[in-house]
């Protein structure tokens, strides 16, 4: 992805979904590393309840770049409960980060969609939870770690981040101020691929074989509750190997996807439908409307969509921010790629539309599920 943090998710209830974009102004630019910064906005009294974030949750923001919708999706890295903050790596060439990390400044304005994803923790239940990051999927994790240790003096943090130099660590003052305020219910292991450390086992890449035995090392498995997984792909599949190689249930295995200019992610592509190609009618449910139509089964049910409801929200269309995410209510829907929904939400019958084409003649999503 081009510079995309992108949600995957439980099966749990999420809020009604709140498609519209407000104006909000930046209120700080901190600089993170050479190549990042966290971005954080203030909130009008308004807008408090619609912006009000779980951690883990990201924010879609949208700018017009020579007359096209650019949205790109990022991860809050604040705690629950505080102005939502924006964490931003780079990406060389990158449209919206190379933006964000260089020119923009407080005091300006970005269009903001409110908070959305469910790569949330219950922070109403004490336990341990480990995090398994790299380069910038630290950002969701700092809200999470921050936040479920605050929550209940009972719960701990493990948390496992991969990087390749010192200096390219986010929020390496965050972090050392969490293990401070928090020594004894707060783990962290920095792993590093390009620069050497005292311990060969925290030096290398967060592969497989590193991550098993980290994991052996200072994880009582059977006492974890959670594991949440945010890094790029390569990364990701191989802590899942891991861990159901160590029997962690699926269900207590939460991840979130991002991909960087290495192992790109892109949008299906498809030629233009034919004028007299099959159609399926269609049902569009957002924001309590619902909106019928003659859509091509050759084009996804965003693109199609989109065409007489502009108001649908998406981001990525990559399959992999989830921010399109809808509910199959009629109907059956194909779909061809995703990154963003764990198996208990495909089997409760969604769908990323952005990823789905309509595979029956009638067919319903509904984006307020």
């Amino acid at each position: 992805m081009e510079d995309v943090l992108a949600p995957v998710r439980a099966a749990a209830p999420r809020p009604r979904r709140r498609p519209a974009f407000h104006a909000l102004r930046v209120a700080t630019v901190q600089r993170l590393c050479d190549d990042a910064v966290a971005v954080g906005f203030d909130i009008p009294a308004e807008l408090t309840e619609e912006f009000a974030f779980a951690p883990g949750q990201s924010l879609t923001l949208r700018r017009e770049v020579d007359g096209r919708d650019e949205r790109r999706s990022y991860s809050i890295c604040s705690p629950a409960g505080s102005p939502p903050r924006i964490g931003v790596r780079e990406v060389p060439g990158g449209l919206f980060s190379s933006w964000l990390v260089h020119d923009v400044r407080p005091g300006d304005s970005i269009d903001v969609m409110a908070p959305t994803g469910a790569f949330t923790p219950d922070l109403t239940v004490p336990g341990h939870h480990v995090l398994i990051a790299a380069g910038s999927g630290i950002t969701p994790m700092l809200s999470i770690a921050e936040s479920v240790l605050a929550a209940d003096d009972r719960s701990r943090v493990t948390l496992f981040y991969g990087n390749r130099r010192t200096d390219t660590v986010m929020f390496a003052d965050e972090l050392a101020d969490l293990k401070d305020l928090y020594p004894t219910r707060f783990q962290l292991a920095h792993v590093l691929s390009r620069e050497p450390r005292e311990a060969d086992l925290l030096s290398g890449r967060l592969d497989a074989e590193r991550l098993a035995a980290l994991v052996d090392g200072l994880v009582d498995v059977r006492g974890a509750g959670h594991w949440w997984l945010c890094g790029p792909h390569g990364m990701v599949r191989d802590a899942r190997r891991v861990l159901t190689g160590l029997g962690v249930p699926e269900e207590r295995v939460h991840q979130e996807l991002f991909f960087a200019d290495d192992e790109p992610v892109r949008p299906l592509r498809h030629e233009e439908p034919r004028a007299d190609g099959p159609v399926s009618q269609v049902t569009v449910v957002l924001d309590g409307r619902s909106t019928t139509s003659a859509l091509s089964r050759e084009s996804t049910v965003l693109d199609s969509a989109s065409r007489v409801r502009p108001d649908l929200p998406f981001a990525c269309k990559g399959g992999v921010c989830g921010t399109c995410r809808a509910l199959v209510t009629e109907g059956k829907a194909d779909m061809r790629r995703n990154y963003a929904l764990e198996r208990a939400e495909v089997d409760a019958g969604y769908v990323l539309t952005c990823q789905s084409f309509p595979a029956s003649d009638t067919l319903t999503v509904d984006f307020d599920s």
